[in-house]
């Protein structure tokens, strides 16, 4: 189980599936291999920022109405702070691309040598139903390292 100076750097998604609680159906949550990071910083801060792979590109200068959805719907990222207790990180959010996960803290139990983040059931902010979701993350090295 990472400790507070164990989770600091980087980390790049390997993977982000949602499972539906009520049929136990399991799908990608952002599609395949979707884009991701986690970054936790000494000073107790969190920022994350995923993408599905092969986001709309907007076919002019300014985005439609419908393109922007596109967009929104095919992306999340926050910040805030964080703390690590008992075997768990806590993401304190104070600035987010849907407000409403900032009504809360995200409470996500940590285990294993890859950083797993996985959750009670929550409320998918897409379809509005209640999923367990399982991130996995990998620590990236940086770049002096071998």
């Amino acid at each position: 189980m990472p400790n507070a100076s164990a989770l600091l750097g980087t980390w790049r998604m390997l993977s982000w599936t949602r499972k539906v609680v009520a049929s136990g159906e399991v799908t990608d949550a952002m599609g395949p291999e979707p884009t991701g990071f986690l970054s936790y910083q000494a000073d107790g801060r969190v920022m994350a920022l995923v993408v599905r792979r092969g986001r709309p590109v907007p076919k002019g200068p300014r985005s439609t109405g419908d393109e922007k959805v596109a967009l929104f719907d095919s992306m999340l990222a926050y910040s805030g702070s964080y703390t690590v207790e008992n075997g768990r990180v806590i993401h304190h959010v104070d600035a987010s691309w849907n407000p409403a996960w900032g009504l809360s803290d995200l409470i996500r139990p940590i285990s294993g040598d890859r950083l797993v983040i996985s959750d009670a059931p929550g409320i998918d902010p897409l379809t509005g139903e209640e999923v367990v979701s399982r991130v996995e993350f990998q620590k990236m090295r940086a770049a002096s390292e071998p």
